[in-house]
């Protein structure tokens, strides 16, 4: 399962840096792009990218950033007669949470600071409000409810400084968000023995979206839409051998519970079809249910209007003890007295 979503992410990838560059021209500008840089100019039309054409622009990724609340695309080429072109895309996003969860994919690259605001790495601190990475010429960010991708398609050193010119330019200005709700909910330890693997979390809507971090089925057996809210993320055992075990930790907020309860018994009979179901009314004195798998231990609770599943435990411990922290992370913190 995991190499497969590896597989799936490296494509979708692909697709997003050789887009067929189709969409509609229009003439604008935009206070916040400056019309040259270094040695490269702004064409003076831009394409403007929605639902309409984002399959032509995409060539297969465009399911991806519907899944996450996407309003439109704003794309922009500069050129320079001695030098490879740059690309500017903007994509405007529905909410922080889905411009954050798009930066979420990946935190590959370098953490990279603009005006003041500090770089801090995915596995520190998550509550700065500007995220920005770079890496072989692809400079990312998150702010507030705009992702952003600039990219060189060949980086020099005069490249690199154009890059992150118009990086601080894109974001001048512009309000700083906190990162999602959901994610106040995860615990950085569980005990003594297992850590939150921040540097590798995702917030996602879409079944689409998880199958690219970790795949489940082809079929949506969450029943995710655009009104669902989930994070997963690793939990590392702590230990000094080179070969650390992992678990995988999905969180996933529905609008009501009787949506949740709907959502963990389709996913029961979907992914554990010859096991027996065990899901009751959510409290404190019901233990997790458990099932071992080829890969591990499986632990799933309902949770109010929440979802919590552990995958690939080596232990039924383990998987219960993740479980249970997190249910108390969401008592105490509010979530789960949300109906």
């Amino acid at each position: 399962m995991r190499y497969f979503s590896r597989i799936v992410f490296f494509f979708l990838t692909i697709a997003m840096a050789f887009s067929t560059r189709e969409g509609a021209d229009a003439e604008m500008s935009p206070h916040y792009l400056p019309e040259s840089v270094g040695a490269w100019s702004r064409s003076a039309s831009s394409k403007i990218i929605d639902s309409t054409n984002i399959f032509k622009y995409m060539n297969g990724a465009g399911e991806l950033y519907l899944g996450y609340r996407f309003d439109h695309l704003e794309v922009f080429d500069y050129t320079s007669e001695n030098q490879d072109n740059i690309l500017v895309e903007l994509y405007f996003m529905g909410t922080s949470d889905d411009a954050f969860g798009l930066l979420s994919l990946d935190w590959g690259g370098e953490p990279v600071s603009f005006g003041g605001v500090p770089a801090n790495s995915p596995d520190q601190s998550l509550t700065s409000g500007t995220r920005a990475l770079y890496g072989a010429g692809l400079l990312r960010i998150w702010m507030d409810n705009l992702y952003v991708r600039v990219m060189a398609f060949r980086e020099t050193p005069a490249s690199k400084q154009a890059v992150f010119t118009l990086g601080k330019a894109i974001i001048a200005n512009r309000k700083t968000s906190q990162k999602p709700e959901l994610l106040k909910f995860l615990s950085s330890h569980v005990g003594s023995a297992w850590k939150l693997r921040k540097d590798r979390l995702s917030f996602f809507r879409s079944y689409l979206a998880l199958n690219s971090i970790y795949y489940l089925s082809h079929e949506n057996i969450l029943d995710f839409d655009l009104s669902t809210e989930a994070v997963i993320a690793p939990y590392e055992h702590i230990s000094s051998t080179a070969d650390r075990k992992r678990c995988r930790f999905l969180l996933v907020k529905y609008e009501n519970r009787v949506r949740a309860r709907k959502a963990l018994n389709h996913f029961h009979d979907a992914y554990l079809p010859e096991h027996k179901k065990e899901i009751t009314a959510d409290s404190a004195v019901n233990s997790p249910s458990l099932f071992k798998l080829e890969d591990g231990w499986l632990a799933y609770k309902l949770l109010g209007k929440y979802i919590a599943i552990v995958f690939e435990c080596p232990d039924q411990e383990s998987a219960s003890a993740i479980i249970q922290k997190h249910e108390s992370n969401l008592l105490k913190k509010g979530g789960n007295h949300e109906r």
